[in-house]
């Protein structure tokens, strides 16, 4: 404990000196440590109980993040139901789209964690906290969250126009955004990782394998096996009703689908990625290398993405008296 101590008066000097930025200075280590001491072990707890039952919930969590991040900030609007504005909310946005246990998930957290601290913890540090347990459970090493984030009042579906990647997006678009809010071009590459895991829906593929160009049906880049896979998994649009082919979804990287890691580099650069906008990643000369050093140094990459983690998690944070600490995770006080 002393230790600790020593650590954060060094850290309230280093920002009284204007070493750290003034984000890093609202957010703080161990903020929980007097008012909910507990607090990061019931979110591992919480989060690892849902895991256990759905593995497939740690690629939602990390989504979840990211999605309510680069929309307006780190400040869980993404979660809310309504607002008192009535405006159609950010999750009902078509970017969006989570499916209810990843949001159940969030609500038991947040119920596990108010039985132990009510109205301290904010949703949007559960957000935070949450995405890092998912990011350790699927082999990624433990990272350091600060605390201290409020949650938003408003949420708007029109404010995510703009503010996500698409699956189509070229890397200067993805480039250009991850600028805008404060992150790198390795930022983007490391976080890209992340589609190690999870599923995509066949709609996102129609364009790449089916009407690519005006004299390309498919993505020229694409291994052929890897496309003809892709293609029996995902019908041409027309071939199955509407409502069938809207819960079609293939894997982003089938070989290891439940454990972040380097095959998803290595897929790249064999032609065999699922997004257009992650095969894009290997074909621009801004990011080749990047995967290129990536996919060669596991390690390397691990530490870029968990540094990638941390940095997005204080993209236009809401600190101080700013916004509210939620009672409910889907509601404003």
């Amino acid at each position: 404990m002393e230790t600790v101590d020593r650590m954060m008066a060094g850290e309230f000097i280093l920002c009284w000196l204007g070493f750290f930025s003034s984000v890093e200075c609202k957010l703080e280590n161990r903020f929980y440590h007097k008012t909910c001491p507990q607090v990061e072990k019931i979110i591992a707890n919480s989060v690892n109980n849902s895991l256990l039952l759905h593995p497939r919930l740690a690629a939602g969590l990390i989504r979840l993040q990211f999605h309510d991040c680069f929309v307006n900030g780190c400040d869980a609007s993404i979660l809310l139901d309504t607002t008192p504005s009535g405006e159609p909310v950010e999750k009902t946005a078509k970017a969006n789209g989570f499916s209810n246990k990843i949001l159940e998930c969030v609500d038991q957290v947040k119920a596990d964690v108010e039985r132990e601290c009510p109205g301290v913890v904010s949703c949007a540090d559960i957000l935070a906290y949450s995405a890092r347990e998912a990011v350790v459970q699927d082999g990624l090493p433990h990272y350091p969250v600060r605390g201290g984030r409020r949650d938003g009042v408003s949420s708007s579906a029109k404010d995510v126009v703009g503010n996500l990647p698409s699956p189509s997006d070229s890397v200067k678009t993805m480039a250009e955004l991850f600028v805008r809010k404060g992150m790198s071009v390795e930022d983007l590459v490391a976080l890209s990782g992340a589609h190690s895991i999870g599923h995509t829906h066949c709609k996102h593929l129609h364009k790449r394998l089916y009407n690519y160009s005006s004299t390309q049906a498919q993505d020229p880049s694409m291994d052929l096996a890897h496309y003809l896979s892709l293609k029996s998994s995902c019908p041409k649009p027309g071939a199955l009703s509407k409502e069938v082919a809207d819960k079609l979804m293939v894997p982003l990287e089938p070989s290891t689908p439940l454990r972040l890691d380097t095959v998803y580099y290595t897929q790249l650069l064999n032609g065999k990625g699922v997004l257009q906008s992650d095969q894009a990643l290997t074909n621009d000369p801004t990011t080749s290398g990047i995967v290129e050093r990536f996919a060669q140094n596991p390690s390397q990459w691990a530490a870029g993405f968990t540094d990638a983690m941390i940095r997005l998690g204080k993209v236009d944070v809401l600190t101080g008296q700013e916004g509210e600490v939620r009672r409910n995770c889907r509601a404003v006080n």
